[in-house]
């Protein structure tokens, strides 16, 4: 989605506690400009533009556990996208999920993030969205299960779930730390993807950022239990939000790779900030972390095609032999800058997760720039390997270059990913 300040912004910005919500430079910024950089970091154009379809016209189907949710036209179309609502209805269904007629929205419209939004980043979304090509797109009927097809089950839903109102300033932080609080809980809404859900569909009060599964993928923790094995530091993190990419750390791959894409349209300010945010919650500092940083570094100075797994189990051995075979020419060469290696596994946080399901859908899919333009690649596997082969690489890399436990249930994870 977008968001647009200029004069409103100025304006705003020299109130009581609004200037952990909107920067300087916004406040100086065109409302357009500074509304599509809000708007992309919002990732509004992810969810409402079909691959096929025209910007913001909706159409695309998310898939739920209670059926499939066809996202809206939030073109300016007075027909079928939100051209006759007024700007109060708009922050309605921002803050509340309710539409002009009074009918409430699903939460796979993530409202319980959007309503901590600022007035000022509100009115900015608006007068974008009413800036772009209104596009006539009539939205598709949703396909939900019984009850949850009749939209009165969302009242309760919102009296148990839905927090409305202003994120409360945390004064023992800095500006920036709070900037990046702000937009990762309610534009950013990073939650919506890394944080768990309970039997209804709602994220876990407690657990905020703690890893979820994902459209068959898994985004891990963003908090201090990450497993990332190398320390993110904000230049380092500032730099994957920007481009997927960023040093000892791996390419984004999956559903993070549409985010990034929308990310990388968003204003430098903000995303060092979720940055500085993110980093801080991590905590990357304990000692704890520190040890396992020395440790990954230690394992990547290996080339894992040498090393011994003699005395291992069957399946270890095995996985060695495909990861010589179909692996080490990339991944044992080392990843450097417009190299053709690509990075030491024990650098990647895939092999850690407490979740196999990024590794496995990693080697079957590989990793395809989304955009045109040049990236990191990564081939895809599926159909060269067997399954019985992807469990025993995945087998092997989680103990030569993950130095961690099994993942139970492997071959369950193993048959899933195929789906």
């Amino acid at each position: 989605m977008n968001y647009v300040t200029s004069v409103i912004v100025a304006v705003l910005i020299g109130l009581p506690g609004s200037s952990v919500l909107a920067s300087g430079a916004d406040a100086l910024d065109s409302p357009i400009a500074h509304g599509a950089r809000l708007a992309a970091i919002g990732g509004c154009a992810g969810c409402h533009s079909r691959q096929d379809g025209a910007p913001y016209a909706g159409g695309l189907a998310l898939a739920t556990p209670f059926g499939t949710i066809y996202s809206t036209n939030i073109t300016p179309d007075s027909a079928s996208g939100i051209g006759t609502w007024s700007e109060q209805d708009f922050v309605r269904a921002m803050r509340m999920g309710i539409d002009p007629r009074g009918q409430h929205l699903y939460p796979a419209f993530p409202y319980d993030h959007f309503t901590h939004a600022s007035d000022a980043d509100l009115d900015a979304l608006y007068v974008f969205l009413r800036s772009v090509e209104p596009v006539r797109a009539i939205a598709q009927d949703n396909q939900l299960a019984f009850p949850f097809d009749f939209r009165g089950t969302l009242l309760v839903w919102d009296a148990l779930y839905l927090d409305a109102g202003a994120l409360p300033v945390d004064a023992a932080h800095g500006s920036e730390v709070d900037r990046g609080r702000y937009l990762v809980e309610s534009l950013g809404h990073c939650g919506g993807c890394h944080t768990p859900r309970n039997a209804l569909g709602a994220e876990k009060r407690g657990e905020e950022l703690d890893g979820a599964p994902v459209d068959g993928w898994y985004a891990p923790p963003l908090d201090q239990h990450s497993p990332s094995p190398m320390p993110w530091t904000v230049k380092a993190l500032t730099d994957y939000l920007k481009s997927g990419i960023a040093s000892d750390h791996a390419i984004a791959g999956g559903p993070m790779q549409d985010v990034i894409v929308n990310l990388s349209q968003g204003g430098d300010d903000d995303l060092r900030a979720i940055a500085v945010y993110l980093v801080a919650s991590m905590d990357v500092r304990e000692p704890q972390r520190v040890m396992r940083e020395q440790e990954a570094r230690a394992l990547a100075s290996r080339v894992l095609s040498s090393v011994s797994v003699d005395g291992k189990s069957d399946d270890i051995r095995f996985g060695k032999l495909v990861y010589d075979d179909a692996c080490a020419s990339c991944h044992d060469g080392g990843r450097e800058v417009s190299s053709a290696g690509a990075l030491e596994l024990p650098l990647a946080i895939a092999v850690r997760d407490a979740d196999p399901k990024s590794l496995l859908r990693i080697i079957r899919e590989g990793i395809v720039p989304r955009t045109r333009a040049r990236g990191r690649f990564m081939p895809a596997f599926d159909g060269i390997l067997t399954d019985a082969q992807i469990e025993a690489l995945a087998a092997f890399l989680r103990d030569q270059a993950g130095h961690a436990a099994p993942w139970p249930d492997l071959a369950k994870a193993v048959a899933e990913s195929a789906m």
